[in-house]
């Protein structure tokens, strides 16, 4: 009987009386640190795997992350799934099914084998990032969404940190291989995902969501940036880690300590980008970050362009990093103009716009990086400009019916 009761759902009202590691925040947290201890050892280890056991070249690196792009272009499923199971239970689900995949992926280091495994594991971490984003914006309040996103952000890196930590050492120290560390980093997220699917309720959003697709015209500049994100994500993701084995030939532990750096400058400064957003807004923290992605863009082109040597290409990498950390003030703009039971749908729509472009780009810039590497990087550095001037349409304080600089809705009320 217990059991069943553990399965019933609990308010968010009534959530609070819950002793404080069972309440939903604590939940986003742990769901947050158990995504990247996959992602991270899928991620660190992938551009080593790809080149030194299955012989992969440009080619084939960016038709492989095309394919992990298509569960994300097809994210808009989550609202044919939520039809029949919860959007927590949906989360859950999708960990251990991208735990389960990268757990088996040495096992399968050919170049077809490869796009099976990557498929699986990418549809439950796309499925997943849908389904948390939705329960973020449904489950925190919009005065302090943006300080506890950046505190998520900061133990999804921490998480990311121990991976990468322990790749580093057992590389150097353990003879770790890559069998042992895709099967640690893949249990490890199947089995948080069972902590949280057996230890906390079932929690129930104050407002129901529409369990149908949503496409809002009010909303064409939060798609927009959406878009401009998932292209330039893309080329930042695959192209800049490639370039530091195929140029520079980083090896796994060089590759990963880079990683690490990063991982503890999101611990240091999410908090306090997230303090940012608080008080400057999303209009002028979006500005900031492309502005510095505009910049390290054409520094990467420099690397080709002028010979730029390993150290200044690790530079970029990290404050590239740290630029796309303040990419969660894109889900706090639309908390602030998105009527409430339109999140979970929307979530899944702006997913799919994410990823139209993730789908073809990655495997067309292959084909253009053989040719010149520089001219990858200076595609982004554009995508960077245009999300620059859509992100300068962003009110000072978006609202419902303020959701642009051209929109005249009422004026929004400055205490909220």
């Amino acid at each position: 009987m217990s059991l069943f009761r553990a399965f019933k759902p609990v308010t968010l009202a009534d959530a609070k009386s819950l002793p404080r590691w069972r309440q939903p925040i604590v939940l986003l947290f742990l769901m947050g640190a158990a995504m990247p201890l996959s992602f991270s050892v899928w991620s660190a280890l992938l551009n080593n795997f790809v080149v030194e056991v299955a012989a992969f070249d440009g080619v084939k690196i960016g038709w492989l992350q095309s394919v992990r792009e298509i569960p994300g272009f097809l994210a808009i499923g989550v609202i044919a799934v939520i039809l029949f199971m919860r959007e927590q239970v949906l989360g859950v689900v999708a960990l251990i099914a991208l735990g389960m995949a990268t757990a088996v992926t040495s096992y399968f280091p050919s170049f077809e084998g490869l796009l099976i495994t990557t498929m699986i594991s990418s549809l439950g971490f796309h499925y997943y990032e849908t389904v948390n984003q939705s329960l973020q914006l449904q489950w925190l309040d919009r005065k302090r969404a943006p300080q506890i996103l950046g505190w998520i952000v900061a133990v999804g890196s921490a998480a990311s940190l121990l991976a990468y930590g322990l790749i580093v050492m057992g590389w150097k120290y353990w003879g770790l291989t890559y069998e042992v560390a895709y099967l640690i980093g893949g249990g490890a997220t199947v089995a948080l995902a069972m902590v949280a699917f057996f230890a906390y309720p079932q929690f129930e959003s104050p407002t129901p969501q529409i369990k149908r697709m949503v496409f809002r015209r009010r909303y064409w500049l939060y798609y927009a940036l959406q878009f401009m994100a998932g292209a330039r994500r893309q080329i930042f993701i695959v192209f800049a880690a490639f370039m530091m084995v195929e140029h520079f030939h980083f090896n796994v532990d060089t590759l990963t300590a880079l990683f690490l750096i990063n991982y503890v400058a999101n611990i240091i400064f999410a908090p306090i980008m997230g303090r940012v957003v608080t008080l400057f807004g999303e209009r002028k923290a979006l500005t900031f970050e492309y502005v510095g992605l505009f910049a390290v863009f054409l520094a990467y082109g420099g690397i080709y362009s002028f010979g730029w040597g390993a150290t200044m290409a690790a530079a970029l990498y990290i404050a590239d990093h740290l630029f796309f950390a303040l990419a969660f003030a894109q889900k706090t703009y639309f908390q602030k103009i998105a009527d409430p039971k339109d999140i979970a749908p929307t979530a899944a729509v702006a997913f799919t716009i994410n990823h139209i472009a993730a789908v073809f780009l990655p495997a067309g810039l292959g084909y253009l990086w053989i040719l010149h590497p520089s001219w990858v990087f200076g595609i982004a550095a554009c995508m960077a400009l245009v999300s620059l001037v859509l992100a300068l349409m962003i009110p000072r304080h978006p609202s419902e019916g303020r959701e642009t600089i051209f929109a005249h809705g009422s004026p929004p009320v400055l205490a909220e």
